[in-house]
């Protein structure tokens, strides 16, 4: 009978070694919810230096478009002041994007441009990064600039993008990875 609470209390530890982690293996902060749900890749210099700009690929597939922490409008006196979704012949704020389907999506090349930021009265155009179907742009961002100098890797995000999964694969060999950005702006 010993043997059998012996080894029932055993398992009993076992299983709440596993449900309960160590206090002592855990992160000091735990991760944010970007760092927990999206993979997360740079486009450094993206057309022109110091165009730096993230792209998060969810486990889903949809890609979430912004501005890298190193991007020269955000280094910009004051920082980001205007965003323009109206580049070229379309306004990209007015599109929408419905059903299953995603009717009325549009297609876009990974050097596309999305929007225009403003900082300290010099445009910057802001790219694709990837080639799909433009699904949602930030449209806070034409209110509320500022999302970008505050958070510009959480509210501040451009756009959502879904790439077929074949274009991934090609572009994802293009970006760096969190790290190898990191390590190239001495950001570590």
């Amino acid at each position: 009978m010993e043997g059998t609470e012996d080894a029932a209390q055993t398992l009993d530890e076992e299983l709440r070694s596993l449900l309960l982690p160590d206090p002592r293996d855990l992160p000091p902060i735990p991760p944010s919810s970007v760092e927990s749900n999206f993979a997360r890749y740079f486009a450094p210099d993206l057309l022109k230096p110091g165009h730096d700009q993230y792209v998060y690929r969810h486990a889903n597939g949809l890609c979430v478009i912004g501005l890298a922490p190193t991007h020269i409008a955000l280094k910009e006196e004051g920082g980001v002041t205007a965003v323009d979704f109206n580049v070229g012949k379309s306004d990209r704020s007015e599109m929408k994007v419905t059903g299953k389907r995603k009717r009325n999506a549009q297609h876009f090349e990974s050097n596309t441009a999305l929007c225009k930021v403003c900082a300290n009265g010099t445009f910057y155009v802001v790219r694709c990064c990837v080639k799909g179907s433009l699904l949602e742009v930030n449209n806070r961002l034409i209110k509320q600039p500022d999302l970008l100098n505050s958070s510009a890797d959480r509210e501040g995000y451009i756009a959502i993008i879904m790439p077929k999964p074949s274009d991934w694969l090609k572009i994802k060999d293009s970006l760096l990875s969190y790290e190898e950005y990191n390590k190239l702006r001495g950001l570590c």
